[in-house]
């Protein structure tokens, strides 16, 4: 009976051990968790981060017809409410991720217990809640230890989180955390890139796909993992079935369908508008430094979640971009072939000397001369690695081609590209609905629209004749003989004579000042100028918002000034908006991420002329492309001159206002086209001037700017939803005084001048 009892003594005693054991167990552990609460095992976020998580929120760059344009971002994340997310895209996240979400709060304890019981063989314990805790607060774990502290964590911060808010709200904040890979963090990104669509519209097939993606973004990947991501999207079906979220029948359809995806990476080089989203980057990071947050804090364009809406057409954009591509690839064809096998190709006009320093001057400003000369590396190691052939990737209208040839052929080899910028304006607000600054951003950086200065030909002889009609009153009737006309020495600082002379050598006739300048002569624009002087010329053009230097010498009549595409295109707001320059701008406002307006943006104007002399310089800049130098827009049986000019015949029937420039010896070509609503002006040449087709018959502006603008506005016709005028140009109410009837010139000397092209003559400069 002794041993008896002292064996159940000995019973008793473990049991009450072991149930010792267990409740200190429990109580350690839930002492761990008060501790950890407490933050003695490192800092928990506080009450207030968790209430307002700080995300790294994309600046997004809105259109007029409001779509986004671009982002700026650390990560590209744009928040999305839980009610701008796809029923779908939520049934599958609750049937795959946390089936009794509704249920618990914060701790599914019964999958908990399955996880541990069965290893985790079946799946984790992991609620949304704790994966939400997870995505915010917590890098990976290094050891198990931390791995076990970092659970209790995510289950304290998964309570916290449940106590305030709602479960809808940590759904969208869950969506809006996840990184899908390919920048795409967050669900709107993620919807975007991988099937260009809405986190609203997204099909159950894309939902699946996306939060099949949740258990491990690299092996359910559809673009890396396609297989993988099939298999997994239909285990997500399999859920919803389970959760009764989809039916039999419709998972028996949509099993068996392929992955379907619109797949877009995004980045900084990527998507339309990249050379104004450049422009845009640098006036914010101006901007903010001027506009600090109302405690003196920077907003930062890449985390705060800034909303930049632009005047810009995303539609107009575009069509601005394909005119490009069209006319441009089809002109640089045309290049190669006509300088194909010329020794100093694609130079004109220099010497063996002169042309080695452009590539000299080109490679010292290539990123790799320069940092090697940061690195002290020796002259003549630079000259070796940069005449060394090397496999490297250059641009071609065809797709980027990659080949082996040295640093120093590829500078040449770009030489030969012409370059070019488009913008495209509204007069009667300023409004820029497209900005091109070049051919390819990836490859040429260089912005032509705002950047580039570049001399601008007979497009500056308006200015001329605006400045006679203003000051003297002519009218575009006045007759005006065609003879080699010169300014004396010593009239207006003259140190000799100037007798510029016609781009054909030929004279003779009496010609109407809107023959004069619809066919770009020289000697009618000579003769203005000497009535009017250049200092009047030249204030009238700083009034029209054209900027930098500008030489109070005669020979600006001709063109011999640099200006910007963007400022030539602002001062033709001035005959297009009853005498009123209208400044372009692009940024109409900028808000916050809760949509509070940090600045509007409005134009400036300035009343430069009155708008009878602004009409009667529309009335003479149609006759430009009625008769003159850009008459091939009007043309239904036009050759294209081996193709040079993309799509045509054109035919267009409607008012069209505009002018061509040639500089000389062909380095720039532009137009501007004018009509009631739209001002659009197109800048095209190679980054050196010496490089240039090497007759005008390809080069004028007429054939290498020409086209992209004809391209552009037959696209914008063919979109009647942008509403871009054929109508002519409204007469002021006030009657005009200003005779406008020409009567046609008889003179069979202006049958010469059928040809005639705006060259500028070799006696340009003085």
């Amino acid at each position: 009976m002794a041993k008896k009892t002292k064996a159940s003594d000995d019973f008793s005693l473990y049991v009450k051990r072991f149930w010792i054991l267990v409740l200190l167990s429990i109580l350690g552990f839930f002492l761990f968790i008060a501790l950890t609460a407490m933050g003695v095992f490192g800092k928990l976020p506080p009450i207030a981060e968790i209430e307002n998580p700080k995300s790294n929120l994309a600046s997004e760059i809105i259109t007029a017809d409001g779509q986004v344009l671009g982002k700026f971002y650390k990560d590209n994340r744009t928040h999305a409410d839980y009610e701008e997310l796809s029923p779908h895209l939520i049934n599958a996240l609750v049937a795959t991720e946390d089936e009794r979400y509704y249920e618990h709060s914060a701790i599914d304890f019964k999958a908990l217990a399955r996880a541990i019981f069965r290893l985790g063989k079946d799946g984790g314990g992991s609620t949304i809640s704790q994966q939400l805790a997870k995505q915010l607060f917590h890098d990976r774990a290094l050891s198990k230890f931390e791995r076990i502290l970092q659970k209790v964590k995510e289950w304290i911060i998964a309570v916290r989180l449940e106590r305030r808010f709602t479960k809808q709200e940590i759904i969208a904040m869950y969506f809006n955390q996840y990184d899908f890979l390919y920048q795409a963090v967050g669900i709107r990104s993620a919807s975007a890139i991988y099937f260009d669509t809405s986190p609203d519209s997204l099909t159950v097939e894309q939902a699946a796909i996306l939060v099949g993606m949740a258990k491990n973004p690299i092996l359910y990947n559809p673009v890396r993992n396609p297989q993988n991501a099939l298999l997994r999207r239909n285990t997500v079906y399999q859920q919803m079935i389970r959760n009764q979220m989809l039916s039999q029948e419709s998972y028996d359809t949509l099993k068996v369908r392929p992955i379907k995806l619109t797949f877009e990476r995004q980045s900084h080089l990527d998507g339309l508008a990249p050379y104004l989203r450049e422009y845009l980057r640098a006036f914010m990071k101006d901007w903010v430094k001027k506009n600090p947050r109302p405690g003196g804090e920077e907003y930062n364009i890449y985390t705060d979640g800034l909303k930049i809406y632009t005047s810009v057409d995303s539609r107009m954009q575009r069509y601005a971009e394909e005119a490009v591509q069209e006319h441009f690839s089809n002109l640089q064809r045309v290049f190669f072939k006509k300088e194909k096998g010329r020794k100093f190709a694609p130079f004109h006009n220099v010497n063996q000397q002169e042309i080695d320093r452009l590539l000299e001057q080109a490679k010292r400003r290539t990123p790799r001369y320069r940092a090697m000369v940061k690195n002290d590396t020796p002259e003549d190691t630079i000259e070796a690695i940069f005449n060394t052939p090397i496999p490297m990737t250059v641009f071609s209208w065809e797709g980027d081609i990659d080949t082996v040839m040295s640093p120093m052929d590829s500078i040449r080899y770009y030489k030969y590209f012409y370059q070019t910028g488009l913008l495209s304006v509204e007069p009667q607000t300023g409004f820029i609905k497209a900005w091109v600054g070049g051919i390819d951003y990836k490859h040429f950086k260089y912005d032509h629209v705002k950047l580039g200065r570049r001399q601008v030909g007979s497009t500056f002889k308006p200015y001329v004749y605006a400045t006679a009609i203003k000051q003297k009153h002519f009218s575009p009737c006045m007759q005006v003989p065609n003879v080699r006309t010169c300014i004396e020495r010593g009239r207006f600082g003259l140190l000799k004579d100037w007798c510029p002379k016609n781009s054909d050598g030929k004279y003779g006739g009496i010609f109407t000042l809107k023959k004069g300048l619809a066919n770009s002569m020289n000697t009618i624009t000579t003769y203005l100028m000497r009535e009017v002087g250049p200092e009047p010329v030249v204030r009238l053009v700083r009034e029209m918002g054209v900027s930098g230097e500008i030489p109070i010498v005669p020979s600006i009549a001709l063109g011999s000034v640099d200006a910007s595409l963007y400022d030539m295109v602002g001062s033709y707001t001035t005959f297009a908006n009853k005498g009123v320059y209208t400044e372009p701008i692009v940024i109409t406002r900028i808000e916050d991420k809760n949509g509070v307006v940090l600045e509007e943006f409005t134009p400036k104007t300035n009343e430069v002329m009155s708008e009878e002399d602004a009409y009667v310089i529309l009335d003479l800049l149609k006759g430009v492309t009625q008769g003159g130098t850009g008459t091939r827009l009007r043309s239904s049986n036009y050759n294209s001159m081996d193709n040079v000019v993309t799509g045509a015949p054109w035919g267009f029937k409607n008012p069209i206002a505009g002018k061509t420039g040639t500089t000389q010896n062909n380095s720039d070509g532009w137009f501007m086209g004018v009509v009631p609503n739209l001002i659009t002006g197109v800048w095209a040449g190679c980054e050196d001037r010496a490089a240039h087709f090497g007759s005008t018959y390809y080069g004028q502006g007429a054939t290498v700017a020409l086209p992209a603008w004809a391209l552009f506005m037959e696209k914008c016709y063919a979109d009647p939803k942008l509403k871009v005028s054929k109508a002519d140009f409204n007469k002021p109410e006030n009657p005009i005084s200003i005779d406008l009837n020409c009567k046609d010139d008889q003179d069979p000397a202006e049958e010469a001048i059928e040809n005639v092209f705006d060259e500028v003559p070799d006696e340009f400069s003085l």
